[in-house]
């Protein structure tokens, strides 16, 4: 049977995946058609992962509105013969999501890109190193782990670290104090989730197969090709002088950032890739990418906010999506 356009999206917005899931689960197998594709993919479902790490700012809440939306992924993308690239990849929702056959992460994490090649190279000594944590958490555990040199350790015992003290710190917050170190304060949760080791473990055979780097995100200028899909999720332009009080790296992520990313974007809608980038709907950004073409769109949508000193500047925010498709 042929398998109708309207159909294989009616079945997927009731699996709540995008339809490009299916076509490609089809396309790989001869004993898949539109008859079996649903069953099929709940049972492929199971063994899907989600981020191992809590990410400010993280896609996870957001993915289902741009699939609502057609924002992501791009219809015309080929998930078995085009590359996938998320140069700031962070919490990796998005990657974790789409599954692609072909991805190229990265970061400028040093330790977060770390982690995700110690969960893709040596899961089990992750796992083991996490269960210590767990037995050890603490207040005063947290502050003894937060206070190591990170160049004294392995790369497992650094990942198990970054781990820990993402699970265990104020929200999943990510900051880095002028001297590049972790400063972010114990939160006292009960019961985190310090080792989730079914997660860990389908993250592993999600990556088996992805090249995760801890590169500049225009490094991507150099292999990315037409037909490919790059997604960039920046550390977002403040939308006031107070907005903004983390530190994607000690150096920071401002004016002269933000304008570099917008010609690495354009230069790649030039090559004929299908770009996608996220950031705050702030004057700023909604003028750098505005005028630079009929395909080059900005699109508002709606994300929650919960990190905030105050209860009352928590919840819906703008953002908006720039997208070249």
């Amino acid at each position: 049977m042929i398998a109708n356009k309207e159909t294989i999206k009616e079945i997927a917005f009731r699996l709540n995946v995008h339809s490009i899931h299916l076509k490609v689960l089809m396309a790989n197998s001869k004993n898949i058609s539109i008859d079996n594709v649903e069953s099929e993919y709940k049972k492929r479902l199971e063994k899907k992962p989600k981020p191992f790490v809590k990410w400010v700012g993280g896609k996870r809440q957001l993915i289902q509105q741009f699939r609502e939306r057609d924002l992501y992924p791009p219809e015309g993308f080929d998930s078995k013969t085009a590359t996938y690239f998320e140069p700031f990849v962070g919490g990796g929702a998005m990657f974790f999501d789409l599954l692609p056959k072909k991805a190229f992460l990265s970061d400028m994490n040093g330790e977060l890109v770390l982690s995700y090649n110690v969960i893709k190279n040596d899961v089990d000594g992750l796992i083991k190193k996490l269960k210590v944590h767990k037995k050890n958490d603490s207040k005063e555990y947290f502050l003894k782990v937060r206070a190591l040199d990170t160049e004294k350790l392995s790369d497992v015992n650094i990942a198990a670290r970054f781990i820990y003290l993402n699970r265990t710190c104020f929200n999943g917050l990510y900051r880095v104090n002028g001297s590049g170190k972790f400063n972010v304060p114990y939160a006292a949760n009960k019961n985190p989730l310090i080792c989730d080791e079914e997660n860990l473990r389908k993250a592993h055979e999600a990556m088996k197969h992805t090249l995760i780097r801890h590169q500049d995100y225009a490094k991507v200028l150099e292999k990315a090709k037409k037909g490919d899909f790059i997604y960039f999720d920046p550390p977002y332009y403040p939308v006031s002088k107070t907005a903004s009080f983390t530190s994607y790296t000690k150096e920071g992520f401002l004016e002269k950032e933000q304008e570099k990313l917008r010609d690495v974007f354009v230069e790649l809608s030039k090559r004929g890739c299908f770009v996608m980038l996220s950031n705050s709907n702030s004057p700023f950004i909604n003028e750098l990418y505005s005028n630079l073409g009929k395909k080059i769109r900005i699109e508002e949508v709606f994300a929650g906010r919960a990190i905030n000193s105050k209860g009352s500047g928590r919840g819906k925010v703008k953002e908006v999506v720039v997208k070249n498709y």
